[in-house]
């Protein structure tokens, strides 16, 4: 089996927000051929699950790998193709579940996806489970997906039917997060995803009496300017929460690790833009299945080592080597 070093951030991109933007911004590849299958839900929503490069057999023994990716990603972000890639590379079968509403197809209800939403990623990955009853089954979370996932690995507890597990940038206290976003250049990501956000929003107001429903204007959700006023005025009541506070409070992984029953590896960088260090847990409250990579440069779902002109993307190192490990 082929080993992984430490990761080791380029000695040109050692700024926690080249780490971050490097990646997104510079990074050019050809997009991984996919098979799309729509998951329908039992709400009457669906969601878009993409294969790459197909569906596989029912008899397949090979392991399958669900990507869950961050806020407003979806296949085409370049953290998402790249680790399908890797995956295909080393014998997986990789899958990425999108969120509702984030595959390029509008979602069919009012109500979108949050941090703490585990429903649709537990049915998907019984779903799974059931039509491939010998293949192993993974699974990796970024950023929110990360959050959604560590939180659903403590629902689960010992039901859990994966076989491992991997999180990566996950925002495991939200109200840390989300404080964190008001502040210096973390500012100008939380306008560019707020920018999606508030357009995704104001498209469902074309379809559904949005106004109604959350007692806000069009112009009102335009003004809308940090991740908390959204998330109150929206994500909580559309999904059930007294308020942003609760949201925050119900739906942060880190109360739930202590749940965790299978081997589960969570990647942090201590520089992450999107966080403080306050989101990571003790040791004390991590079960001995749970382990934790903590790396003091690395960005958010940054990790870049090797060169400015020779980037290598050390997460796409890591984790198959990880669940190799298994």
């Amino acid at each position: 089996m082929k080993t992984c070093p430490p990761f080791q951030p380029a000695k040109s991109l050692k700024n926690p927000h080249l780490q971050t933007l490097y990646p997104a911004l510079v990074r050019r590849g050809p997009w991984p051929g996919t098979e799309t299958e729509t998951f329908e839900l039992p709400d009457g929503d669906f969601v878009d699950c993409f294969w790459h490069p197909r569906r596989p057999d029912e008899k397949t023994t090979a392991p399958i790998v669900t990507l869950f990716h961050g806020l407003q990603g979806s296949y085409r972000s370049p953290y998402i193709r790249g680790m399908m890639a890797a995956l295909a590379r080393e014998g997986f079968i990789p899958v990425v579940m999108h969120f509702r509403g984030c595959s390029g197809r509008p979602n069919r209800l009012p109500r979108s996806y949050h941090s703490g939403d585990t429903a649709d990623a537990r049915g998907w990955l019984e779903h799974l489970h059931e039509r491939y009853p010998d293949a192993p089954l993974y699974a990796v979370g970024y950023s929110l997906g990360g959050n959604m996932l560590l939180k659903l690995l403590g629902e689960w507890a010992e039901s859990c039917p994966l076989k491992g597990a991997v999180s990566v940038s996950a925002p495991m206290r939200l109200d840390v997060s989300a404080e964190r976003m008001r502040h210096g250049f973390s500012r100008l990501y939380q306008a560019y995803l707020l920018r999606d956000l508030k357009r995704s929003l104001l498209e469902k107001y074309d379809r559904f009496d949005m106004r109604s429903l959350l007692g806000l204007s069009r112009s009102e959700v335009r003004k809308l300017d940090n991740f908390f006023d959204f998330d109150d005025a929206y994500t909580a009541p559309v999904h059930g929460f007294a308020s942003a506070d609760e949201y925050y409070r119900l739906c942060s992984a880190r109360r739930f690790l202590k749940h965790i029953a299978v081997p589960t590896c969570i990647i942090q960088a201590l520089d992450d833009p999107f966080m403080t260090p306050e989101v990571l847990p003790e040791a004390r409250e991590l079960p001995l299945c749970v382990e934790t990579e903590i790396f003091s440069a690395g960005g958010h779902v940054g990790f870049v080592s090797g060169s400015l002109f020779r980037p290598r993307y050390w997460l796409e190192e890591r984790i198959p080597r990880r669940f190799e490990a298994r």
